[in-house]
């Protein structure tokens, strides 16, 4: 099944087209003709020279580097934008760009005569009324027109849907006959907003893998599907390493790193390299096509057989591939290991591809979490996210989370949305639930399906993320404000809170799905945040204690969705009536008082209540700004330093570091870090667990804030 984002209008098309340009031809197209102009002159003509660009490639299949050197576009540039020769297909493109940034470029009379003119003069010889990038062009076009008599195609490109008028075609067709009396020479092309989009959109896919594999022993099954399986070495499955995460692009998930089974793996790898192929069950690849080459012609199987795979995704087996890499970048015996290795030629047939990924990883712990990644709306998703902002948005278990402002992951934009989403239910579920696995419940009563049925709108789920964000970080704040049961509503109510505060936010402007480059929406949003925290907070509190009693928890109430709905209209209520300014004030801090017993650490709580799955991933989630700067150019260098695994099994030590697979403590990790970046300034002490986040967003302090439920001030170091 293929879903489409919903269609896709001009104004769109121009969005994502305009971003696009800026990021791929930014350096490439020469302006310096226009000095220091203001951006309002300088980004219309930059743009202009660049959809010149764009339409050389999209006739020739060039890099943007080589399309780039074709414009000619400025002063003396004779009506024509580009030139692009094409010597070995005897090609010459003559290219003429009309950009619009509402999406209304149209082909015009006065242009297309402008563009004859220019190719007569090409045709005469007259290469030296061009400007001096022209001149170079115009001479070897001559050149190539004198030598071979190559096709001439006169492209047209607009940023814009409507088809030529009919005095446009006359022209051109007046023109054409002019040039063609002795033969088919010159003729024409018309470019508009989709093709030039859908070059844009496939500049943003990632390229097919192609594997290289010797199989032997081997046999094959030429039916229904192709399929070819055998033992390959070690050492050449290492060395599939070069595709990085892309190896495993139809997988459920990506490599899961050093977890307990897979330093087994490892460890087997290292030491007992012969051992291996009875240990393990093996990889499945699934490709598009596929050569094969076998030793032998008289009799095939008796010699290795080489085999090409082309569009390949390991989709079984990520965490042996993993481990077989990680090894041999350890040890070079462990590359004499052998691995069976099964290859299934798919043809393209999603459907049979889906269902096989599914069904070669019931072996394994697959959770509803992972499966999501096979939705076709989640693939939609990351390209619009890419597409319309320039942001990452990552799916499978184990990605690199994105950091800040780099993009969310799938879990923090569903908590979001369902935050966002009308009704209390959802944000409800999620409180009573105190886990975000009911997120991937699929069906009526679910979450999932409510939220994904159809392509989110990509601005309203991150500026939806920017909110969830922005509360987190103002709870933190109101946290310390409270004790007793307004702590506990805060440790416990955070998707109940965030709901509430976008009922508010929503109520004063309710365009959060706007398409708006510049992000105002979210910008004002989290201006108004920790008022609207401030506010909200000792409401919901006073309203639990008024419509359920001070006995019932937040989590209780919650379970009930009618009573959650009841709940969340009393607060709205309140608040919109402006009667809060007392509300739950029995239950502020009025002073710090001496903290009476050590708190248990933070990581025995996580550990002891079995929050957290083995192998669960971390990120880093930095939040001091010296601290994020001094770091930021190390992180950069290698972005698996900002990843983490959870283990339950070492209570000392229960972060495994991406970077080098070890174990530390939180804070000692976070020392270790600061030291191998060479942060002269970096403070004696800290708090670890502050600093390395879950999946949702949830650092490790406030999760064990939330699980405790203590009203003691943490002293928590990790």
């Amino acid at each position: 099944m293929t879903i489409v984002p919903s269609a896709l209008d001009v104004p769109t098309q121009v969005r994502q087209v305009a971003r696009a340009f800026d990021e791929t031809y930014t350096g490439l197209i020469d302006m310096s003709d226009f000095g220091n102009r203001p951006p309002e002159q300088t980004t219309p003509a930059f743009r202009s020279r660049a959809l010149a660009a764009h339409a050389v490639r999209i006739m020739t299949g060039w890099a943007p580097e080589q399309a780039a050197d074709c414009v000619i576009d400025g002063g003396q540039d004779q009506g024509i934008d580009a030139i692009a020769i094409d010597e070995g297909k005897e090609q010459i493109y003559l290219v003429q760009a009309k950009w619009s940034p509402s999406g209304t470029a149209k082909a015009d009379e006065t242009a297309v005569h402008k563009l004859f003119a220019g190719l007569r003069l090409i045709d005469s010889g007259e290469a030296a009324q061009f400007n001096p990038r022209g001149q170079i062009l115009a001479k070897k076009a001559h050149d190539l027109i004198g030598a071979k008599a190559p096709k001439i195609t006169q492209v047209i490109v607009l940023m814009g849907t409507e088809p030529p008028a009919p005095g446009v075609r006359q022209v051109i067709a007046n023109g054409e006959r002019e040039f063609n009396s002795h033969g088919d020479y010159i003729g024409h092309r018309f470019l508009h907003a989709p093709e030039i989009h859908a070059l844009v959109r496939q500049d943003q896919r990632s390229e097919p893998v192609t594997l290289e594999a010797t199989l032997q022993p081997w046999f094959s099954v030429p039916s229904p599907y192709l399929s070819y399986e055998g033992v390959m070495q070690a050492e050449e499955v290492a060395r599939w390493a070069d595709h990085g995460n892309e190896l495993f692009v139809r997988n459920i998930r990506n490599p899961l790193g050093l977890t307990p089974i897979n330093k087994e793996l490892v460890d087997t790898l290292i030491d007992e390299p012969s051992h291996f192929w009875y240990f393990n069950n093996g990889v499945t690849v699934l490709c598009e096509s596929l050569d094969a080459v076998p030793g032998s012609q008289r009799v095939p199987e008796r010699s290795p057989v080489r085999l090409t795979a082309h569009g390949a995704s390991v989709v079984n087996g990520a965490q042996t591939v993993r481990s077989v890499i990680d090894a041999a970048q350890q040890a070079e015996d462990a590359e004499l290991a052998q691995v069976t290795v099964r290859f299934i030629v798919t043809g393209g047939d999603t459907e049979f591809a889906d269902r096989t990924t599914q069904a070669t990883n019931r072996q394994n712990h697959i959770t509803e979490r992972d499966r999501i990644a096979l939705d076709p709306v989640q693939a939609v998703l990351i390209e619009e996210f890419r597409a319309e902002l320039g942001l990452v948005y990552s799916v499978r278990r184990s990605e690199l989370e994105p950091q800040d402002d780099e993009g969310c992951s799938v879990v923090e934009a569903a908590c979001a949305l369902a935050c966002a989403h009308a009704g209390s239910r959802f944000a409800a579920r999620l409180v009573a639930a105190e886990s975000t696995d009911v997120l991937w419940e699929r069906g009526g009563s679910g979450i999932y399906d409510p939220l994904f049925r159809s392509v989110p709108n990509v601005y309203e789920t991150w500026n939806a993320v920017n909110v969830l964000r922005s509360v987190r970080t103002a709870l933190r704040t109101e946290r310390e404000q409270y004790t007793g049961r307004a702590a506990a509503v805060i440790d416990d109510g955070t998707f109940l809170i965030t709901h509430l505060v976008f009922r508010q936010l929503l109520a004063q402007d309710a365009g959060m799905g706007e398409p708006d480059p510049s992000l105002a929406w979210a910008s004002t949003a989290r201006d108004q945040v920790p008022e609207l925290v401030k506010r909200t907070v000792p409401v919901l509190v006073q309203a639990l204690d008024d419509e359920v009693g001070t006995r019932s928890s937040l989590q209780r109430v919650c379970v009930d969705p009618g009573q959650a709905a009841d709940l969340v209209a009393a607060v709205l209520t309140a608040i919109e009536g402006g009667g809060t300014e007392d509300a739950a004030a029995k239950y502020r801090r009025e002073e710090i008082k001496p903290r009476k017993r050590r708190r248990p650490n933070a990581v025995h709580v996580i550990v002891n209540s079995g929050a957290l799955e083995e192998g669960a991933p971390l990120h880093l989630a930095l939040y001091v700004l010296p601290e994020k700067d001094a770091l930021a150019a190390w992180l950069d260098a290698n972005p698996r330093r900002a990843l983490a695994k959870w283990t339950n099994t070492n209570r000392a030590r229960p972060i495994v570091w991406a970077a080098d697979g070890l174990a530390y403590s939180p804070s000692g990790l976070i020392a270790r870090m600061w030291e191998l970046a060479e942060w002269e300034d970096r403070p004696v002490s800290n708090q670890g667990t502050a600093r390395w986040a879950t999946e949702n967003g949830e650092t490790l302090a406030d999760l064990a804030w939330r699980l405790l439920g203590d009203v003691e001030d943490e002293n928590e170091t990790g």
